[in-house]
């Protein structure tokens, strides 16, 4: 039996399977058995109430999961899926509430990851798949960063290799008149703007009296190290650093650094340096570092994605691991 054909066995028995995608590995359950999703819950550690992605294998199958879908979120579709683009749409009834959090709406998206295709079509069905961590810590990016996480908590993990894009996709609201972006990723505001003829809004700019869909990823605290994370601009870096710190920064490390201190040198256009966050906050988290210093990032949209993981990775950071 193949790994393909093992998987689609244990999804079938309501089992979870990590799979690999091209934003980061997700923790897969058959979207349309309440039992076998509620252990996705009970891995990570998740909220009850915080919604899920389910995972397609064709456009063709929106209409299994969305009704009232608009003409945009056709275009879209054809335009960026296979890809990292989650679509919020009104969810049809045979949807189980606890993969929208009890909502009325439904997100959906096609990963463009080979062995993640190969899965769903096997499957012939919906996967709802988190991120394969325990809640609110780094995503993960290879198959050995989920087996950090989660070990036995999963019963087979599909390796994928590394991680395309490292990011979480970009969550799009269709849901209303005005289509939000919820969730920064690699497909911005200007590439939707290109098809559908209009900018999306963005979810700081929503009226406090039509509040968004809840969706994943837009917690607070989010994507956090154990050990505390600062943001602190390029110019103040290096009169902020002390010994036992671990520096992520876009500049070179000055010669007159601290002693004991780790810095290591990022990427400086947004697309790789989003492709080794996760890696590398994972690689500083392990360190023994009593502080992790990161470099602010430009405020430029093109950087927003690694800019929200970042924010949501500070306030989340210096925690014990959940129970």
């Amino acid at each position: 039996m193949s790994d393909i054909q093992r998987a689609v066995a244990l999804l079938r028995q309501g089992e979870l399977v990590a799979l690999p995608t091209e934003t980061v590995y997700g923790l897969g359950a058959d979207a349309l058995n309440p039992d076998a999703v509620a252990k996705i819950f009970a891995a990570k550690g998740r909220p009850s109430d915080h919604p899920l992605i389910v995972h397609l294998a064709d456009a063709g199958e929106l209409t299994v999961w969305a009704r009232d879908i608009p003409r945009e979120a056709i275009a879209l579709a054809r335009a960026f899926w296979p890809g990292p683009l989650t679509l919020i749409l009104k969810k049809e009834d045979g949807v189980p509430d606890i993969v929208t959090g009890g909502q009325d709406t439904v997100g959906l998206r096609v990963p463009s990851h080979p062995v993640a295709l190969e899965l769903l079509r096997a499957f012939g069905s919906g996967v709802a798949a988190p991120s394969a961590n325990r809640f609110g810590r780094i995503s993960p990016t290879t198959a050995e960063h989920v087996r950090q996480e989660l070990g036995d908590r999963v019963s087979l993990i599909l390796d994928g290799g590394p991680c395309q894009v490292g990011l979480e996709s970009t969550i799009l609201d269709l849901s209303r008149d005005v289509p939000v972006i919820l969730r920064p990723g690699a497909i911005g505001a200007d590439d939707i703007a290109r098809v559908i003829g209009r900018r999306p809004r963005l979810r700081g700019e929503l009226d406090e009296a039509s509040p968004a869909p809840r969706v994943s990823g837009a917690l607070a605290a989010h994507y956090a190290p154990r050990t505390p994370l600062e943001l602190v601009v390029g110019s103040a870096l290096a009169a902020h650093v002390q010994s036992g710190d671990a520096v992520l920064a876009r500049i070179p490390a000055p010669t007159d650094l601290p002693a004991g201190v780790l810095w290591i040198e990022a990427p400086a256009d947004p697309a790789n340096y989003g492709h080794d966050l996760y890696a590398r906050l994972r690689s500083l988290d392990a360190s023994g570092c009593a502080r992790l210093l990161v470099e602010a990032p430009p405020s430029q949209p093109e950087w927003a994605a690694v800019a929200d993981r970042l924010g949501r990775a500070a306030v989340g950071s210096g925690a014990d691991e959940e129970t």
